[in-house]
């Protein structure tokens, strides 16, 4: 099935490719089909369905903190939160948990998906807990390597600290490429760098929605 995504600014994170305002992109199955102006896609395949974003549409981040989020912080249930809050639980008090395979495992689902409401589409560093890699790899991610831990404390929001340029995993795909992109609630990239990631409305890993906000 055809998708048009839409948005009123497209980002393609390429400078030979400048910026697409009313732009959109086309996804055929899991793969780039094009990008271009809204109109001349809706235009040129009538039958596709479209999916309107406001703001504007920016290849898909890569969080450098992998290991820390996902290996060396548990991420809370809702139903634990008057325990245990809402916020990653990481050091001394990680530690005092008594934590099974199984919160393991529940615990690196629920990091991810709080990093895909994030825009994130990739991780960096070596991931050694079973139970993370395969949250990790269900979820669409990929893992990337990085040469030297990054700096100052993890975050679950990859802009923070970080340029746009910086921060994405690959400019827009070109056709015939896994389809795989974000969408932000902000009118241009200097609100982006100004609000951060987590103005982000919708997550697309292999032309597969992975996450939408509510």
């Amino acid at each position: 099935m055809l998708t048009i995504h839409a948005a009123d600014l497209v980002l393609t994170g390429d400078r030979q490719r400048p910026p697409v305002p009313g732009g959109a992109v086309l996804v055929d199955g899991r793969e780039c089909a094009a990008v271009g102006p809204y109109e001349e896609l809706v235009a040129d395949h009538p039958t596709a369905r479209v999916r309107r974003w406001p703001g504007l549409l920016a290849p898909g981040l890569v969080n450098p903190y992998g290991p820390e989020l996902l290996e060396h912080a548990y991420h809370p249930d809702p139903r634990e939160a008057d325990d245990l809050g809402t916020e990653p639980i990481t050091g001394d008090a990680l530690a005092a948990l008594p934590l099974s395979e199984a919160r393991w495992r529940a615990s690196a689902r629920r990091g991810v998906q709080r990093m895909l409401a994030y825009g994130t589409v990739a991780v960096a560093g070596d991931l050694r807990r079973p139970a993370v890699v395969d949250a990790v790899y269900r979820a669409g991610l990929t893992v990337e390597q990085r040469f030297g831990a990054p700096t100052g404390p993890p975050r679950l929001d990859p802009l923070t600290g970080r340029s746009l340029e910086e921060a994405i995993l690959l400019p827009l795909p070109l056709v015939g490429m896994d389809a795989t992109f974000a969408v932000f609630d902000v009118p241009d990239e200097a609100a982006l760098a100004e609000r951060g990631a987590g103005t982000c409305v919708a997550t697309v890993i292999a032309g597969r929605l992975v996450h939408r906000r509510r």
